[in-house]
């Protein structure tokens, strides 16, 4: 097991105090450590938002990408160097609003990728406006007279996408969320994890205290993550009980594996071919 120090960056994290982002980013290090990875074999890609400052507390290769093209953007790189451990933080804004689009299709693909979404029901960077699993109704900035949109359900989405692994972890249980993505990381295929990351300035609604009185481990209650449908039925908990644990997972050929262009390696270390100069002779 490596030491946890190796993954904390010289540069210290800048959230309010209290936020949800602390815990997520403590148990990733803790995830990382006991996982005895190598900082120089992961690569972190982040998009936009307060959440998506985290490759920069985070000690390894880091990518702080556009908002909402965090999961192209790593896409990109792990079909460069699918050898590296590549793992998307970003928050429910960016991954579940513009960028959802990005995110379905790394689903239906299988990319070997670890997608943290920070769910904290509300946009924090820009100062309180709704996101896309803001509860309707609920009062933002945005929003003065309640929010008139349906809450998105990512869990279900995920589902829906074809993920081969769903959670959703709480960073107010630390222990718990770094094993999710211990098993995250080590799953083959596209896992995401969703974490209720309390925002503790502009969301007043879903707090610290809000959660603890709902959430419950699905391990708990012997919850069978092979079964989609049983999954799905979770998926749909909401409000007085709301689950997080593994929801699903299953195993299945990842994109990787069937691409011919990385049968011999990663395309970062297959030498470069010689190329004919009089093909340039038709060019010119």
């Amino acid at each position: 097991m490596a030491d946890v120090a190796v993954f904390k960056s010289e540069v210290k994290p800048d959230w309010c105090p209290g936020c949800g982002d602390f815990g997520v980013l403590n148990s990733l290090q803790k995830a990382c450590a006991d996982l005895n990875l190598d900082p120089k074999d992961i690569m972190v890609v982040s998009g936009i938002g307060c959440s998506s400052n985290l490759p920069g507390f985070f000690n390894s290769y880091g990518l702080h990408t556009l908002h909402g093209r965090a999961v192209a953007v790593a896409s990109g790189v792990k079909l460069a160097n699918h050898d590296l451990t590549v793992i998307i933080t970003g928050g429910d804004g960016d991954g579940y609003g513009i960028g959802v689009g990005h995110f379905v299709h790394a689903m239906r693909r299988n990319l070997d990728m670890t997608y943290i979404v920070m769910d904290n029901q509300v946009y924090g960077l820009t100062t309180g406006q709704a996101s896309p699993t803001t509860e309707r109704l609920t009062k933002t900035k945005s929003t003065p007279t309640g929010n008139l949109e349906s809450q998105l359900n990512p869990i279900a989405l995920a589902l829906a996408g074809g993920a081969s692994f769903v959670a959703r972890g709480f960073s107010g249980e630390p222990a718990h969320l770094a094993e999710l993505y211990k098993k995250a990381i080590q799953h083959k295929g596209f896992a995401l994890v969703d974490v209720f990351s309390p925002c503790v300035t502009y969301n007043k609604q879903n707090t610290y205290p809000w959660f603890k009185e709902r959430v419950y481990k699905l391990e708990d209650e012997k919850h069978d993550s092979v079964n989609f449908d049983a999954a799905m039925k979770k998926a749909q908990e909401w409000g007085t009980r709301i689950p997080i644990g593994v929801f699903y997972q299953l195993e299945r050929p990842t994109y990787e594996e069937g691409e011919p262009a990385l049968t011999n390696g990663a395309l970062v270390k297959q030498p470069m071919k010689q190329l004919d100069p009089s093909i340039l002779l038709e060019f010119v």
